[in-house]
């Protein structure tokens, strides 16, 4: 007999196993360490849904354009005033060596965190675009398009040069209702144009 007929022979009345056809998982309901992680990833992802600014293409700006924008009904002392900085810088927002993308999602969390937290008069210093070698401001051009996308923005100017100049930009966001509230209340019930 050879070596494989003798396997055969042994193992004549040997039966497989039968495979039970589920298996019984117990779910946990333990919250461990990478739970909680992939809760806030996917918090974050929600979040950056939200992001409205767009990435196309948008008409570049060279190093020394000057960036200037407000919403119609903002005071011209108002504004002339946000111009030469003489409001105080409540926050800032540096983008230099930010690609367009990561620019993109820290403008938006920025704005929204200042209107969050009642800041009035916030700076972005966004680089002039000196080392390329076409001049052209990027995230200078996408801020000039995303910041009047936003509700809360009322006006923007390119900052003073002891702040910037034109690599920096001053922005002034709209009152919350509570301040809006306290101002009517101060003043009299007076009301003041676009909630400045």
């Amino acid at each position: 007999m050879s070596e494989k007929e003798n396997f055969f022979a042994e193992m004549a009345d040997v039966k497989p196993l039968e495979e039970p056809s589920q298996v019984l998982v117990k779910k946990s309901a333990e919250i461990t360490p990478g739970v909680i992680a992939r809760r806030a990833a996917a918090t974050r992802r929600q979040l950056l849904d939200q992001n409205h600014l767009r990435t196309d293409e948008v008409p570049l700006l060279k190093s020394n354009d000057v960036l200037s924008y407000k919403v119609t009904g903002l005071q011209n002392g108002v504004f002339r005033k946000l111009r030469l900085g003489h409001y105080l810088i409540e926050a800032r927002l540096d983008l230099h060596r930010r690609t367009v993308e990561q620019a993109r999602q820290e403008v938006w969390q920025f704005i929204r965190d200042c209107s969050k937290y009642e800041l009035r008069t916030v700076m972005i210093l966004h680089g002039k675009g000196d080392r390329n070698l076409d001049q052209a401001a990027t995230l200078k051009s996408y801020l000039n398009i995303w910041l009047p996308e936003f509700p809360q923005v009322l006006a923007f100017h390119s900052a003073q040069v002891q702040h910037g100049g034109t690599g920096s930009v001053y922005i002034m966001l709209r009152k919350s209702e509570r301040e809006k509230q306290e101002n009517r209340e101060r003043f009299g019930g007076k009301a003041y144009p676009t909630g400045v």
